[in-house]
């Protein structure tokens, strides 16, 4: 499938054909597409693709296309995707971690600024991985490392057009951040909900109590669950209810949220 056929080209996005051979080379094979009816893509959400390497940008455009997905371009640089979100919608831009966002992740604030209802997923590679929690602080809304099999990266775009917040695997454990003032710091990253969570986890609850008492699913509440962990830099629900408390940020007793 020709990915200029059926994407939306904005001047200036450099988006070029991608063949079925590139994408087999870079990204290894393609699952097979969902059945119609089924999935998060059956709705033909529009996504972006931006890497600075043209070549797995285009062969990830090309999964996306066999999975059902509307490429609307793909494009080498954080300007390259302001002029396409100001030029028409997209549903999610996929970008990779390396395009010069900014230390604090300040590029995602002009992304999320001029379009508010796109979501965010980065694509990380080698080298550190302390940056996850700036850059869900940042706005957004998956995490996903480039090593990891294409299914994943699909899987996650998925998700995260259901509404979660996805962090993969190599994005959890990050190392452990001790200091009170450094905590507190970390807790201001907290969403309402992952408060109310961390509340939660406080007075005792277990996934499913969680799950129920939110009124989400068990996948949902393990996705909230560990977005908590990952940015509070805690390795276990322990640790995190533990220093929380320890710290002042949440009321033992009453599992009442007391940081203002």
């Amino acid at each position: 499938m020709n990915v200029a056929a059926t994407t939306t080209l904005p001047a200036g996005t450099g988006l070029r054909p991608a063949t079925g051979r590139t994408v087999a080379a870079t990204l290894g094979p393609v699952p097979a597409p969902e059945p119609a009816g089924t999935g998060s893509a059956r709705t033909g959400a529009r996504v972006l693709v931006c890497d600075d390497h043209l070549v797995f940008a285009e062969s990830l455009a090309m999964v996306f296309v066999d999975a059902g997905y509307r490429v609307t371009a793909v494009t080498r640089s954080i300007d390259e995707v302001l002029g396409v979100l100001r030029a028409c919608p997209v549903d999610v831009c996929v970008l990779d971690v390396g395009l010069g966002l900014g230390d604090r992740f300040e590029r995602l604030a002009e992304l999320r600024a001029t379009a508010p209802a796109t979501h965010l997923v980065l694509l990380g590679g080698r080298g550190p991985r302390q940056w996850a929690p700036d850059a869900l602080a940042a706005g957004a809304s998956g995490l996903v490392d480039k090593g990891q099999h294409v299914a994943a990266i699909l899987d996650t775009v998925a998700r995260v057009c259901a509404g979660d917040t996805v962090v993969g695997p190599p994005y959890r454990q990050l190392p452990r951040r001790g200091a009170v003032p450094d905590l507190f710091r970390l807790a201001g990253f907290l969403t309402p909900r992952e408060r109310e969570v961390l509340c939660r986890l406080v007075r005792g609850e277990h996934t499913a109590a969680l799950a129920r008492s939110m009124g989400v699913t068990s996948a949902t509440a393990r996705c909230h669950v560990q977005n908590v962990l990952t940015k509070l830099g805690a390795h276990t629900r322990l640790e995190a209810v533990t220093a929380a408390v320890r710290c002042g940020l949440i009321d033992a007793a009453t599992g009442e949220w007391l940081a203002g």
